[in-house]
């Protein structure tokens, strides 16, 4: 086949990047009212930039929301706030603390609010009348969320049921649901850490400075090293120290752990995340740690 023919091949980064167009196409042409979770963690910021790619040059057709625990870090709201006003979208945030405030959710004695998510989750979705949710999802983070399908079926109480997935052959997504039950969707089910910060050397997408290594005060906690805060650390006997550190993944700062680098720049985190044997989940969030099955207990209560 001579060069003038041959069609074209696309990178690696290139088919991936294909598919998760398709699959936000597909959702916006199937369903009425598409919400994209974001939270100005690494994943939802490629997602936002997929997003803009897929439905360029028309802007995103549909809104952000932002489950916000109230002990989120600074440097990762303020990039959010900058993030959907330069890609001029609608955002929404469910706020924790005033559910807390309202004593329709309590503290949990550890100071972690990330289960605490789900009720103002579902209510967004539920007082929205969403029936499709974008989330950053990948199947390399964690083995409940490997055996997510690209569109994943909740019922009408939010809930998870893995008897319920359905075949996904030749890239066919399902969206058939029931009135008050919705669909998560994961554009990035097939995508890895690596893959996902070689796509932002790509781009290039800048990130919050979080995800790069800066010198922080942190302290030891099972294993972890966390940022002191108004949720509850450090407690007597867990000695602050001041370290060269990122975080790899972002969340509560409660269950959210930095790692030691001194990766400052996307390739040099590249080659930081290549010699890991380690998922980013596994290395920094306590909140997996609880139980063997942790992820897949909440993702059956309505959890992302």
């Amino acid at each position: 086949m001579s060069t003038l023919t041959r069609p074209h091949e696309l990178s690696h980064l290139g088919v991936l990047e294909a598919e998760a167009v398709h699959i936000f196409r597909e959702a916006v042409a199937e369903f009425e009212r598409p919400v994209l979770l974001f939270s100005g963690g690494k994943d939802s910021i490629v997602m936002l930039h997929l997003a803009s790619r897929a439905f360029a040059p028309a802007p995103i057709p549909f809104p952000v929301l932002h489950v916000d625990t109230g002990h989120n870090f600074p440097e990762v709201l303020t990039y959010r706030d900058l993030a959907v006003k330069r890609a001029g979208v609608r955002l929404l945030v469910a706020g924790v603390q005033q559910y807390i405030d309202e004593g329709r959710l309590h503290e949990r004695a550890d100071g972690t609010r990330n289960p605490l998510q789900t009720v103002p989750l579902l209510d967004a979705i539920r007082d929205n009348r969403f029936d499709v949710v974008f989330g950053g999802g990948r199947r390399d983070e964690e083995k409940a969320r490997a055996k997510e399908r690209v569109f994943s079926l909740r019922d009408e109480f939010g809930q998870w049921d893995p008897r319920r997935q359905r075949p996904e052959l030749w890239s066919l997504y399902n969206g058939r649901h029931r009135p008050g039950e919705h669909v998560r969707v994961f554009p990035l089910s097939n995508w890895t850490e690596l893959d996902v910060w070689q796509y932002i050397d790509q781009e290039p997408i800048i990130l919050p400075s979080i995800y790069f290594a800066h010198r922080r005060e942190v302290f030891r906690r099972g294993g972890m090293w966390l940022a002191p805060g108004a949720w509850g650390g450090p407690r007597d006997g867990e000695p602050v120290e001041i370290r060269s550190v990122r975080y790899r993944t972002v969340g509560d700062m409660s269950c959210t752990g930095a790692v030691d680098s001194t990766a400052r720049t996307v390739p040099e985190v590249i080659a930081e995340i290549a010699a890991s044997t380690l998922t980013e989940r596994g290395a920094s969030r306590a909140d997996d740690r609880m139980s063997e099955a942790a992820m897949e207990d909440r993702k059956r209560e309505g959890y992302f």
